[in-house]
């Protein structure tokens, strides 16, 4: 069933203060740490980089006023942080063993570019990096989303769970795409992301893919567009680009903490984070009404609900699982709550784990807690990621 229907870094933007923020769970890496083909006799920790970063290569992205700071401001964390309900939710417990890797080997593809669209005038040229575990056949796709507050989308994070995840039987596809940096709104960057979809399609011969079975994965803003991408199966707004002979259409996603209301993103905050997220010309505003807007979130609703990945929820979409930690300082718990409950309430498959006691995938390049992000690698939670592929993909 089908539904109906510039490219500088603007330092400003990148040294206000945020909210939605930086987002790589575990350890981040360059693709150059897994060369083509590179394997391991035994077991190993997966790849880590020396220092954590951010989904920019540690450059910090903005969710707030680009204007109100003027660069420099520090990123803006929730001081309290609201319980919400777990009702239709399962509370998982992070601890136990971390993943490993080096037990299959793997064939990488780095820098392909799959699409250069033109924004404002301007070209950008989009890339991804590919990790294909090596015989067996052709493999089931999963393209993953970084975070990036809507201002980065660094392809080389997060390279110690996409290597996890390869290793199980997929070929797993890292992508770079549009962000507020580049003048771009969501409606752009969702188009990006079933563009690399429609491109994996079309190219799936030549890397070893199961054109067949795909699956979008995303972190933060990443996983905020791996719900959009999910729930806009079929919907012409956001095809655009090359390869369009291909479906774009996805067998399932994984949402871990990504916003859907954009403006309730911090609701469960405390008062201050809020107004600040809230204030006019932020970088979600940006995301939602484009780059030169004076705009709050708060001022048009029906824009906001837009870009929800709700709005396009029916019982025809792929199924999800969605995971939260309880501590998410930076993206609201019931941001996924509220996105779970509806997409249930249309009859999708959905699936919601609240990480207990976890916070926004690694924090330590804000001063923060170096071994929080530790609890989002664990066998147990990744374990839920790849017992969910396995259902619905197959491997």
């Amino acid at each position: 069933m089908t539904k109906s229907a510039t490219t500088t870094r603007a330092s400003a933007i990148l040294a206000s203060a945020a909210v939605l923020g930086l987002v790589l769970t575990a350890c981040s890496s360059s693709s150059a740490d897994t060369a083509a083909g590179s394997s391991s006799a035994k077991p190993t920790q997966c790849p880590a980089s020396a220092t954590p970063t951010g989904a920019g290569g540690g450059q910090m992205p903005s969710g707030a006023p680009s204007g109100a700071a003027g660069g420099g401001a520090s990123i803006a964390m929730a001081k309290t942080v609201k319980a919400s309900d777990t009702s239709t939710s399962t509370v998982i417990s992070p601890t136990g063993a971390q993943i490993q890797c080096g037990k299959t080997q793997l064939t990488t593809h780095s820098d392909i570019v799959y699409s250069t669209p033109t924004t404002n005038g301007a070209k950008t040229e989009l890339k991804l990096d590919l990790q294909v575990p090596k015989g067996g056949g052709k493999k089931p796709l999963v393209v993953y989303m970084t975070g990036g507050g809507f201002a980065m989308a660094d392809k080389s994070g997060n390279l110690s769970q996409r290597t996890y995840v390869a290793e199980q039987g997929y070929a797993v596809a890292s992508i770079t795409y549009r962000t507020v940096v580049n003048g771009a709104t969501y409606v752009q960057t969702v188009q990006d992301v079933k563009s690399a979809i429609r491109y994996l399609r079309a190219h799936a011969d030549e890397y070893g893919i199961d054109p067949t079975q795909v699956a979008v994965w995303g972190q933060s803003a990443g996983g905020y567009l791996a719900a959009m991408t999910g729930t806009t199966n079929g919907v012409k707004k956001f095809e655009a680009g090359d390869n369009l002979d291909q479906s774009s259409d996805v067998q399932a996603v994984v949402d871990e903490f990504g916003p859907a209301d954009l403006a309730t993103t911090t609701s469960d905050f405390d008062a201050a984070t809020q107004k600040t997220y809230l204030a006019p010309g932020t970088n979600s505003a940006k995301f939602v009404f484009g780059p030169d807007t004076t705009k709050s979130l708060k001022q048009d609703s029906a824009a906001v609900a837009a870009a929800d990945p709700a709005t396009y929820a029916d019982s025809s979409d792929p199924a999800f699982v969605i995971l939260h930690g309880s501590d998410d300082h930076l993206v609201s718990p019931s941001q996924t709550l509220t996105l779970h409950n509806t997409l249930r309430a249309k009859g999708v498959d959905s699936t919601r784990y609240v990480v207990k006691g976890a916070d926004h995938g690694d924090l330590a390049f804000m001063g923060g807690d170096a071994e929080a992000s530790r609890m989002w690698s664990t066998k147990k939670v990744m374990g839920e990621i790849t017992t969910f592929l396995g259902k619905h993909l197959g491997s």
